[in-house]
């Protein structure tokens, strides 16, 4: 290892030499060419020549260290108008659906309700009484009794005292609310459509909300709807109060009441790892970071808080951890996007085949293979530990899309040739539907995702990346055959035994069978060509398919794609 590292930096030490030299001759060089470019007369006065003592400073601009700093978005600003507001969906639960009755206990008693008295004993009646213009009800042998505003888990009290304050002993009461007047509210403002609506006093704001068609989304306030009586403002709802917690104003309307949905006020825009990516509109000129984090409902793992916006010195832009966002204010127009951008300080391994011990392992993110294998207990002879392999996933991506483009550039290059013959034309035909053919079963295949690590004999001491996946075979005594052989099996491993003689006992290839490409697949995963193989229990015999073309370029760029499809999948895709 010392002698590596000694040639190495010989090696860069030399390349250091040479670039030395390169640029000590390209000053040189612009110096002879600006002595030759030089005529008298042209030099700069002495007032304007550059001081040579001149400080530059090469200090950085910016601490690149701090976790102020972020990655690059992937995308410009978000115009705060596409987001839907916070609330959109709120009037598809269907409020106008049930019109309430108005029996509860908070209800007021106005002029036009209808209120049943049953009295017995010293004194009988039972009738349904309205509420007359002045507020009253006539109970007979008593007379007027006025209930207006009286709430109605008051009414029975007020009644009884009245009966019994001209018949004191012996007389049993009782009353009900039996139906109350239906009134008419006006909606109107920022509604999708503005109108007179029919209801009791008791339907909430939503009800009538619901019937106007809900708040215009683009342009309508969820957090200024005021209810106006008579000029005067009777109530001020914040939907969000709703929204967040259940809350609603109990109001008793009546009727010629007003519902205004005000204008829009100013809003933020809050997007990425957030559970409601929303627009959310401010009560106030700002917001703060800690009620921002509670209106979007973060994922699971997110970090860190980038805001974007404009300030009165010009563009603004930040990028802190959520600790620190929450004492923040955020201010109309700002982007508010949320990620999760921490790194973490483990990665967790997973780990199949034969050993003894958890599945799982949660490793610091430099651990390597080598130290993981050595604190892994395995069954005593049982282990090919020598065939050891890894499933990772970035390797499968990276398959997956090197067989994409093999499959697009198969495509490209073939499926739009043209023909000068009519025999040229159905050749063409055919080739086209073997390769569609093809390709449709080769898009459908998902790779592995193996990572051969170990080879004749060795094992490459990697480091292990958060996901991996280690395969630690079970020792074999079988020899699988697959692939274009008359009968697919796995056999017995006789030492001594060839590639043929494993092929021969499945039955032989089969016409498609390509007798010069055939592979052996190592527990591993490693790939060799059989006839540089010598097999080993354990081992997979592939035998590819044979393209049947005579397009001598169609067919290797077919049989390229078979190897790799091969490699990623350990499959010999059918002709």
């Amino acid at each position: 290892m010392k002698g590596r590292q000694h040639q190495y930096g010989t090696h860069i030490a030399g390349k250091a030499a040479c670039l030395i030299i390169f640029v000590a001759a390209m000053l040189l060089s612009e110096s002879v060419m600006a002595q030759s470019l030089s005529l008298p007369g042209e030099v700069l006065p002495q007032q304007q020549q550059i001081a040579p003592t001149t400080a530059i400073d090469t200090s950085p601009r910016a601490d690149w260290s701090n976790d102020r700093y972020g990655p690059v978005p992937s995308s410009p600003q978000v115009n705060i108008d596409s987001l839907p507001p916070f609330g959109a969906n709120l009037f598809e639960g269907g409020f106008r659906g049930t019109m309430a009755d108005g029996l509860n206990s908070s209800y007021r008693i106005k002029p036009g309700d209808q209120i049943t008295v049953r009295a017995w004993g010293a004194v009988e009646f039972d009738g349904v009484m309205p509420v007359d213009a002045q507020g009253n009800i006539f109970i007979p042998s008593v007379g007027p009794l006025h209930v207006q505003g009286l709430s109605n888990s008051e009414l029975d009290g007020q009644v009884r005292q009245a009966i019994q304050g001209v018949y004191p002993d012996q007389v049993n009461v009782y009353t009900n609310l039996q139906g109350v007047q239906p009134v008419g509210v006006f909606v109107t403002g920022y509604v999708t459509n503005p109108g007179r609506y029919a209801g009791t006093p008791s339907d909430s704001v939503l009800y009538f909300l619901d019937q106007a068609g809900g708040i215009d989304n683009s342009l309508g306030s969820y957090r200024n709807v005021r209810v106006m009586r008579g000029g005067s403002l009777v109530a001020n709802v914040d939907l969000y109060d709703f929204l967040l917690h259940g809350q609603l104003p109990q109001q008793q309307f009546r009727d010629g009441d007003t519902i205004v949905v005000g204008e829009r006020g100013p809003a933020i825009a809050v997007t990425g790892d957030v559970d409601r990516e929303y627009r959310y509109e401010l009560l106030g000129s700002h917001l703060i970071g800690s009620e921002i984090v509670r209106l979007a409902r973060l994922k699971s793992g997110v970090s860190h808080v980038l805001v974007r916006g404009t300030r009165s010195t010009g563009p603004f832009a930040t990028y802190v951890p959520v600790s620190q966002f929450s004492a923040m204010n955020v201010y109309s127009g700002d982007e508010v996007s949320f990620s999760a951008d921490a790194r973490a300080g483990t990665i967790v391994v997973s780990l199949e085949g034969s050993y003894f011990g958890p599945s799982r392992y949660a490793l610091p993110r430099d651990a390597r293979l080598g130290e993981f294998l050595d604190a892994i207990a395995t069954p005593a002879n049982m282990t090919a530990v020598e065939s050891v392999s890894i499933k990772r996933e970035s390797v499968a991506k990276q398959q997956g899309e090197a067989l994409k483009e093999s499959l697009r550039r198969l495509e490209t290059t073939y499926l739009g040739a043209s023909s000068s013959t009519p025999e040229e034309a159905e050749i063409r035909v055919r080739e086209a539907e073997l390769i569609q053919k093809f390709v449709e079963r080769a898009r459908v295949l998902e790779p592995s995702g193996r990572l051969v690590v170990a080879s004749d004999q060795e094992i490459r001491d990697i480091r292990l990346q958060d996901g991996d996946v280690v395969t630690l075979p079970e020792v074999t005594d079988s020899i699988l055959v697959s692939g274009e052989v008359t009968v697919p099996q796995a056999a017995v491993f006789r030492p001594g035994s060839r590639v043929r003689d494993y092929i021969d006992g499945a039955g032989g290839l089969t016409q498609r069978a390509d007798d010069d490409n055939i592979l052996v697949v190592r527990q591993s995963g490693e790939v060799r060509n059989a006839d540089d193989v010598v097999l080993r229990p354990g081992d997979e015999i592939l035998v590819m398919p044979k393209v049947p073309t005579k397009n001598i370029q169609l067919a290797t760029s077919i049989s390229q794609i078979l190897y790799q499809i091969a490699v990623a999948t350990k499959v010999a895709i059918d002709l």
